[in-house]
């Protein structure tokens, strides 16, 4: 945003209360061709801004009513330097306009949204592209939606903001509902914590949206959005694994199919789109699996005894090409086919609440950290570019791993006072 002009006769209420009421705005030049302007009536009075187009004159917009009477909020009621910057962003669209870089219609938070689709559709995977789609459609266009872009207001993202993390949690609705299916936050400072960690997932992928939208000259400022800050200290790693009877108890309440996943997961620590996707050429008899990642790389997991005579056994009668876990009428497990049978496995199991399947995921690692198993070793194991996820969740799990980090890493200082104990030494005949 460009520096702020200086008024004297315009900067404050006692300044503009001394003008005399008159008809024509008294005007204030802010930036080449474009001036502010104060309407001064009988008791309050307004801004107007007024920008040049060359030939076709002057074009005048009305911001709103001053800070004369009623202290200034930025949204209904604007002070000498809130109506500038206001002045600035619609000046800006007109200039954008103009030069053909934004549509001469309104831009609405729909626009953008379908804009952005369309721009990351070539970018990212069908997968991502889906999942950005469903969180637009289910928690941004319901409510911004019909809303102009240049329109936006912080308090106005800050509200749509804080009912997100109030509403009650969404769930998987059944095809054809009417309304989407809800579950009410039980009343505990983790079920909040979670909630509000879903809505700065969510405010992340609006600013994505617009941002792109204001990178691409579509829009004027990105101001409204930019700050608008998420919830703090709500993505803390809060980390749940299942203890060895409740895996018993688990695995064996799952269906004949599904159970093969479920152990797959507990030994390997993959994630349930990686274990579909598993072929027999995937596992070598060796005892590791090669996951495949995205631009055609692949990480390897390595199995312990146990997880090999599993998989041995898995992929007995399974030839190459063909997968290893397979649901019980032979098609593959899909996107969400998951998460009913966890939901009543865990019933069945006495689990609550339910298990999804990160949870197995996070069980692997969790074992693997009170252990003792480095840090870099689980991060390798798990996919994780780097350690920093991995210490996040499960360093505090490792029996001595802040100390042992600490006692390699500090240097010695040479400030130990001189000892004059001598150690004894052991005598060999």
């Amino acid at each position: 945003m460009a520096r702020s002009a200086r008024h004297s006769s315009l900067e404050t209420r006692t300044a503009r209360a001394r003008l005399p009421a008159r008809r024509t705005p008294y005007f204030a030049k802010i930036a080449k061709g474009l001036r502010l302007g104060y309407y001064r009536g009988a008791s309050s009075g307004s801004w107007v801004a007024s920008f040049y187009r060359g030939t076709k004159g002057y074009e005048t917009k009305a911001i709103g009513p001053a800070d004369d009477t009623i202290d200034a909020d930025g949204v209904t009621v604007f002070d000498f330097w809130q109506a500038q910057d206001q002045s600035r962003i619609w000046a800006e669209q007109k200039r954008l306009v103009a030069a053909g870089i934004v549509r001469t219609g309104p831009y609405k938070v729909e626009h953008a949204v379908n804009d952005y689709l369309a721009e990351i559709a070539a970018e990212k995977k069908p997968a991502a592209v889906q999942g950005a789609k469903y969180v637009f459609d289910a928690w941004i266009l319901p409510d911004l939606g019909p809303l102009l872009v240049d329109e936006l207001t912080t308090e106005k993202l800050t509200r749509w903001r804080n009912k997100i993390a109030t509403d009650p949690k969404r769930l998987r609705t059944r095809r054809g509902a009417v309304k989407p299916a809800t579950r009410d936050t039980p009343d505990d400072e983790d079920a909040r914590r979670a909630r509000k960690a879903t809505a700065n997932r969510i405010l992340t992928v609006l600013k994505a949206a617009l941002n792109r939208a204001f990178y691409a000259d579509r829009a004027s400022s990105d101001t409204a959005w930019r700050k608008v800050k998420p919830f703090k200290k709500v993505d803390e790693a809060v980390v749940r694994y299942l203890t060895l009877a409740e895996i018993l108890r688990l695995v064996d309440a799952c269906p004949q199919d599904f159970r093969k996943l479920v152990a797959a997961a507990l030994h390997t620590g993959c994630r349930y789109a990686e274990l579909g996707r598993l072929k027999r050429e995937d596992y070598d008899d060796s005892g590791t699996l090669s996951v495949r990642l995205s631009k055609g790389k692949n990480r390897h997991v390595v199995l312990a005894e146990e997880g090999r005579i599993a998989f041995r056994q898995w992929t007995a009668n399974v030839v190459f090409g063909q997968r290893i876990f397979l649901r019980g009428d032979g098609k593959p497990w899909g996107t969400s086919h998951q998460q009913r049978p966890l939901d009543e496995a865990s019933d069945v199991a006495g689990i609550i609440p339910a298990v999804n399947f990160h949870i197995l995921r996070h069980t692997h690692a969790s074992y693997l950290a009170m252990a003792g198993v480095p840090m870099a070793v689980i991060a390798r194991q798990l996919g994780h570019s780097d350690t920093r996820m991995t210490e996040k969740h499960y360093a505090h799990l490792a029996p001595s791993y802040v100390a042992q980090t600490i006692r390699e890493s500090f240097p010695a200082l040479g400030l130990a006072p001189p000892t004059q104990v001598i150690a004894f030494r052991k005598l060999t005949a």
